[in-house]
């Protein structure tokens, strides 16, 4: 090519490439920029978001996994005190005040009304559909070294005896005989009334052949008797002493001497989460352990109390 034609097309081929050179360094750098930030910024926000998402809903997963404890705890509670008092005054809510109550009370805590029904049953003796049910005890060693005793009425004892195995199985427990640990007694709590103390009742208890008599955490006086005496010394005392019976059963005493101390933080939170599920088994009418508080916090003990008999 001669040196002139050459010179000719140099300027364009200088022009494309100024063109080219500017068009790469920068359109389009600022637009790869514009991009880069918006990425970071969606990445930024997105990650954020998921991350609060994800603590937000396990926040409100523990919430509401432990109110439903509470209020399924609650129901158990209400469901025995109907049951409780249809023993102590028979089925007909007209003829016995405290069933009326209880049931009241129930039904101002949205307890179900099947539940109310089975409840009442239950204090008769019956399952919800009239059938006669039939007393279980399982025997079972839990961590930490606990031995426990749960009481069952039930129309399927065998539904129910798998149920309780697994649930001690899962619990890191082990079925086993602890029977002689503890003591079978009656247990019968009196209302608190002014000026009837444990010095007040002692002496008209022991003559109707009470074993011991004693005061609970709440200032009610509670006396033990011989369990096939439990429910005659209990009529026979509330008349004699003008005294409201709470509660009449036939409880599992731990002996003091084969008591457990609860040292561990962890194993008995995990109790206590057994004892949660224990609740939701239809059926379970009382549970009692041989432990003693030991150096856990007061009100991980308060709450492992509240879910036991004994």
């Amino acid at each position: 090519m001669s040196t002139t034609l050459r010179r000719a097309v140099r300027p364009l081929h200088s022009f494309d490439s100024a063109r080219r050179c500017v068009c790469q360094s920068y359109v389009a750098p600022a637009r790869i920029q514009r991009l880069q930030s918006r990425e970071q910024s969606r990445e930024l926000s997105s990650s954020a978001t998921r991350w609060s998402g994800h603590s937000k809903w396990a926040t409100i997963k523990h919430d509401k996994g432990k109110n439903d404890a509470a209020k399924s705890k609650q129901r158990a509670i209400l469901q025995k005190d109907i049951s409780n008092a249809v023993k102590l005054g028979g089925p007909n809510p007209e003829m016995n005040p405290r069933l009326a109550l209880a049931i009241s009370t129930a039904k101002k805590s949205a307890v179900p009304k099947a539940n109310i029904e089975t409840a009442i049953a239950r204090g008769q003796g019956l399952s919800a559909t009239g059938a006669s049910l039939e007393s279980v005890t399982i025997e079972a060693i839990l961590p930490p070294s606990v031995a426990t005793i749960i009481e069952c009425q039930t129309d399927n004892k065998l539904k129910i005896l798998a149920a309780l195995r697994l649930l001690v199985k899962d619990a890191g427990g082990t079925v086993s005989p602890i029977g002689y640990m503890f003591e079978k007694k009656g247990r019968i709590i009196l209302q608190q009334k002014e000026g009837m103390g444990v010095d007040e009742v002692l002496e008209p208890a022991l003559e109707a052949g009470v074993l011991d008599v004693a005061e609970d955490d709440q200032g009610r006086v509670v006396l033990f008797t011989e369990p096939a005496q439990t429910k005659t010394t209990a009529e026979t005392l509330s008349k004699a002493l003008d005294m409201v019976v709470e509660e009449s059963e036939i409880i599992w005493d731990p002996n003091e001497d084969t008591k457990v101390a609860l040292d561990d933080e962890a194993a008995a939170q995990n109790f206590s989460e057994f004892l949660d599920d224990l609740q939701e088994v239809q059926g379970v009418q009382g549970v009692y352990t041989n432990w003693s508080k030991g150096s856990i916090a007061e009100d991980l003990w308060s709450d492992l109390r509240s879910k036991v008999a004994v």
